[in-house]
């Protein structure tokens, strides 16, 4: 009884990160309702390069928030996963920006030189990776997890928020078992449909932004 009471609190105390709101010192905006203008917004990538969210218009665009220490992410780039839809997206014309909003000192938060030898070294496919260290578009867009998804259609509508999968775990064998919902949801745009699950509830660890 004893290993079982010892067990049980570990697995708890694991799992209530997952969904763990974002830190109350930080408040988030009210998200956007899905259907509605993406918030626009404009960060330099890791080369220094600024991306807007308005030069893609006409363009399909997933937004992922990221942080390379967070176990929930490292699943999905130890494993390759997250490569491999960002291949597959970015070869259909899909533009692919991972936003790393964590605060200078906070888990995470890498220098520009350091984050671009970082996603070189993971094989990162994405278009660029963009810096938000003050974390204002994190709180605009109301991202709480890393990962948390985003798309956004060509008329730079929101179609899609929420979860990269249905599987809100640490482990990579539950890949092979798992929806992805960004991948069901580009495809539903690609192929000119109204997206099937618009919002799902995001996992992962909370974004680590600079207290307010």
């Amino acid at each position: 009884m004893k290993n079982f009471a010892t067990g049980f609190f570990i697995i708890a105390s694991l799992l209530i990160p997952v969904f763990a709101p974002a830190q109350a010192e930080t408040p988030l905006q009210e998200p956007i309702a899905i259907g509605r203008p993406a918030p626009r917004f404009s960060l330099p990538d890791t080369q220094g390069r600024t991306h807007s969210l308005e030069e893609y218009f006409g363009k399909t665009v997933v937004l992922e928030w990221t942080n390379h220490e967070c176990p929930f992410v490292r699943k999905h780039y130890e494993s390759g996963n997250m490569q491999t839809l960002q291949r597959e997206a970015t070869a259909q014309g899909v533009i692919w920006l991972s936003i790393v909003s964590s605060a200078p000192g906070k888990q995470g938060y890498l220098e520009p030189a350091a984050a671009q030898k970082l996603a070189k070294g993971l094989g990162a496919a994405s278009t660029a990776r963009l810096l938000d260290p003050s974390g204002d578009v994190g709180r605009l867009y109301g991202a709480r997890t890393t990962p948390h998804m985003y798309v956004i259609d060509k008329a730079g509508v929101l179609v899609y928020r929420g979860a990269i999968d249905d599987i809100p775990s640490t482990d990579p064998g539950d890949l092979k078992s798992a929806r992805n919902y960004v991948r069901a949801a580009l495809a539903d745009r690609a192929a000119g449909r109204p997206v099937a699950q618009p919002e799902t509830q995001p996992y992962g660890c909370a974004v680590k932004y600079e207290n307010r």
